[in-house]
């Protein structure tokens, strides 16, 4: 809508003179502009209101400030404001239409409204009407003119023209002049529509009567009311000079650029006068020049040359018009009206104002996020003023144009604050001038940060390593992960898991900080009962919602020497009777005696087991594997060696420090079984305390021993009898008699656990402590719990066993056998020792 708005003299009159507007609908990019046109006078008082954009706009007054309603202009002054309180536009600083558009006839000032949510241009035009405010001025406020007193009356001397800055009726309209006797008012219409002032003689003049006239000549204008302008005319009665200066052309037209250089020759104007002497030299002047030119442009009053002695800008005027006066010496003067055109060039490079700026958007906002509202504009003309606007970074944004100078800058894709957090994003600017000038606009952007990043470990998974026996509480390890973003959104707790091991729950094995991620160990660990254990922890960030990973850890418990070696074989828990070894008087080097077996709870080198001799009576007679606990003869017997021989065994781990243990064995050397006997029985009772429940308990058991005796010799003949069997002993039933495991090493067993055998037990017992039984073999029984190792043999009576020499064939073994039965009346409870006597068959 076109709306005009008159204001004159002083008297408000508004007319709606015009039901126009111009909308552009910009579908894809969803903006609107709209036109308004106000028509106002100048000079309006600051504060005046000149129309109410929400009502021609149709928009709500309420709107405008959430909208962010705002006018720009491009001129260096802020002519007009609007109240965002009720909309309406007003006057904010002087209006002179003389300044802003000097002698053209229409006069606008161009304002551009921009309102966003959602975004809409509107260009206001407000044309700015002329009010009679200049008054006619003369070039001179003194004329001074020479006239012959020769002069015949019709004698026109011409004036010049009285300048008027107003248009229109405001403009110059008449002129008068004072009342006298010699002269009248003449008027001379130039090509161009100037009136120019002359004075022409109507009497003929006595320079003898009267040799001065002072005359006042007055220019009037048409306002109401009007303005004047005076000035003096001083007339000097002169000799005859009835020649006036004349110059080839009345109106002269120029160009030029606005980069000439101070100096600039513009025209060089020549006037000549055909009389002679003073009254043919003619001088130069401007008869008229506007008050901007006057600083401008020079003349030589005696060449004629316009000059250039200031700096011309287009932009600050692009015309020029001035009047010269060529005077003879006689005092006759003649005019010519010389009109200067500027040369708009490519002077000014493009300005860029950023009218709306977003100074940080969140990283996942959509492509096509409004980053910045520009306005470009070039104050040269024409192509000089065309502009071309790129955007640096291509890539992330878009520089897409928008309404006439305007530019909307907008993301071209996702942003990421962790690939870049700040965009410096240039806008070029070029215009197409030549050369062409071109401009920079960097806008900060910054990105803010969104939970877009899990927290990442360091590693894909954490094994780690501790030694058994820890303090409870120590740190063993820290776990870190990182998190892209920032703040609260990278700050990362630690938490465990729940899970159990063993039906255990794993925080009751370690714990965890949940700022700093170290783990810390919740008990002191035992090798030997857990050697591992893995459990995820988790990292979470503060986000929202917060984003979180895991990461498996694995506990290795590292073993330390702390346990010593166990031996299993001979067992060393036996009390009160040593252990004995029947070795062969015809034994040779190299047999094997027994063999010492031991285990180790812990693993690796601590559980590397050495065996070593600590007490030997014999070095020389006795050896045994370092690595196989083997003991082996060395050398032949001899006669002169002692026929019992006791041998301290020491097993010790590969530990630092080493631990150990010891074990006692007792080697019988003999021809015979019959010559270990006074050997055995030799052996020092355990106690020599006699009471009477130890007599009483020596005589039940010899008892029971010899009612067991006789009933194992009348089985053993009545058996004999059925099976007429040729030997010495006769086997007894294995349903009436018990049946003992023992074990002795082989070949087959290559040497490293007991090879079992079943046999049957025949045992004879008289008043004695220590007697004597034969045991016969019966059967192969299974390897299975051949050596216990639990504690629980320490209720029971210990059982010791011989072993046959190395080459004995298992089948040779003869039925009779050694069975030494210890009493102990203190300890109340009795040990049974297996000897395996070898006896070869012919």
């Amino acid at each position: 809508m076109t709306l005009q708005r008159n204001r004159r003299l002083g008297v408000s009159q508004w007319t709606l003179t015009g039901q126009v507007i111009f909308c552009l609908l910009s579908l894809w990019l969803r903006d609107i502009s709209c036109q308004l046109q106000y028509s106002i006078p100048e000079e309006l008082k600051k504060g005046s209101v000149i129309g109410n954009v929400a009502k021609d706009l149709g928009l709500k007054v309420e709107d405008l400030t959430f909208r962010k309603f705002q006018i720009v202009s491009h001129d260096t002054k802020q002519y007009f404001n609007i109240n965002l309180k009720n909309g309406n536009v007003i006057v904010s600083d002087r209006i002179d239409r003389e300044t802003l558009c000097g002698a053209k006839l229409s006069c606008f000032i161009n304002l551009e409204a921009v309102i966003e949510n959602p975004l809409n241009f509107y260009t206001i035009t407000i044309e700015i009407q002329d009010v009679n405010d200049n008054t006619p001025t003369f070039s001179k406020k003194l004329f001074e003119i020479g006239i012959s007193e020769s002069s015949v009356p019709g004698v026109h001397f011409p004036l010049g023209n009285a300048q008027d800055a107003d248009l229109g009726t405001n403009s110059l309209q008449r002129y008068t002049l004072s009342d006298n006797e010699y002269f009248k008012l003449g008027e001379q219409t130039t090509k161009d529509g100037y009136k120019n002032a002359e004075i022409v003689l109507e009497k003929s003049l006595d320079r003898d009567k009267q040799s001065f006239h002072d005359l006042i000549l007055t220019a009037s204008d048409g306002g109401k009311p009007p303005r004047t302008g005076t000035a003096i005319i001083k007339i000097s009665v002169q000799d005859v000079n009835d020649n006036f200066p004349t110059f080839t052309q009345d109106i002269n037209h120029f160009k030029i650029p606005e980069n000439a250089d101070i100096g600039f020759l513009v025209v060089q104007l020549n006037a000549t006068d055909e009389d002679e002497g003073t009254n043919g030299l003619v001088s130069y002047s401007f008869s008229h020049i506007p008050d901007n030119a006057n600083e401008i442009f020079s003349i030589d009053s005696l060449k004629g040359d316009i000059k250039i002695i200031g700096t011309l800008d287009y932009e600050a005027s692009d015309n020029y018009e001035m009047t010269v006066e060529a005077k003879d010496g006689g005092g006759l003067v003649t005019h010519c009206k010389v009109s200067i055109q500027v040369i708009d060039v490519n002077d000014n490079a493009p300005d860029i104002t950023v009218t709306t700026l977003a100074t940080s958007v969140p990283e996942d906002s959509p492509p096509g996020t409004v980053i910045a509202i520009i306005n470009v504009c070039d104050i040269d003309s024409g192509t000089n003023g065309e502009i071309l606007c790129v955007v640096s970074d291509m890539k992330d944004f878009q520089l897409l144009p928008s309404s006439s100078n305007y530019y909307k800058l907008v993301t071209a894709s996702s942003m990421d604050r962790e690939r870049n957090s700040l965009y410096n994003v240039t806008i070029h600017c070029t215009d197409k001038g030549f050369p062409p000038l071109s401009t920079n606009k960097t806008i900060p952007l910054t990105i803010s940060d969104v939970n877009d990043n899990a927290p990442l470990f360091e590693r894909t998974n954490y094994v780690v390593y501790i030694m058994e026996n820890n303090q409870p509480g120590t740190s063993i390890q820290n776990i870190l992960a990182s998190d892209l973003d920032q703040e609260e959104n990278g700050k990362i707790i630690y938490s465990i898991i729940n899970s159990n091991i063993e039906n255990i729950p794993v925080t009751s094995y370690v714990s965890m900080n949940s700022i700093s991620g170290v783990l810390y160990a919740q008990r002191s660990f035992d090798y030997e009962q857990l050697q591992e254990f893995q459990f995820q922890v988790m990292a979470k960030d503060s986000g929202s919602p917060p984003l979180s990973s895991n990461v498996t850890v694995r506990i290795c418990i590292i073993d330390k020497n702390d346990n010593a070696p166990k031996i299993l074989y001979p067992s060393p828990d036996t009390e009160g009777s040593a252990l004995f070894e029947f070795i062969p008087h015809s034994a040779e080097k190299g047999y094997l005696v027994t063999k010492v077996i031991a285990v180790d709870a812990d693993s690796g080198h601590n559980a590397w087991l050495s065996y070593h001799l600590l007490q030997v009576p014999d070095p020389s007679l006795f050896g045994i594997g370092q690595y196989t606990g083997e003991i082996k003869i060395v050398r032949d017997l001899q006669d002169a060696d002692n026929l019992r021989q006791k041998l301290v065994v020491l097993v010790k781990d590969n530990g630092v420090p080493s631990l150990s243990s010891t074990v006692t064995l007792n080697l019988v050397v003999a021809e015979n079984f019959q010559q270990v006997v006074p050997e055995i029985r030799r052996q020092p009772t355990n106690s020599d305390t006699k009471s009477p429940v130890t007599f009483y308990l020596v005589i039940s058991i010899a008892l029971i021993s010899c009612l067991f005796i006789i009933t194992v010799i009348i089985t053993v003949i009545y058996k004999c009898r059925k099976d007429n069997t040729p030997t010495t002993y006769g086997a007894y039933s294995r349903n009436v008699y018990p049946q003992f495991t023992l074990g002795c090493p082989s070949e087959i067993s290559d040497t490293s656990l007991p090879f079992p055998f079943s046999y049957d037990v025949c045992v004879t017992l008289d008043s004695k402590q220590n007697e004597i039984a034969y045991l016969k073999p019966v059967q192969n029984v299974p390897t299975e719990n051949l050596i216990d190792t639990d504690n629980s043999t320490a209720a029971n009576d210990p059982v010791n066993i011989f072993f046959p020499p190395n080459n004995t064939d298992q089948s040779k073994l003869s039925s009779s056998y050694l069975q030494y039965l210890n009493l102990n009346s203190e300890c109340h409870h009795k040990t049974v020792i297996f000897y395996i006597v070898p006896d070869y068959q012919s």
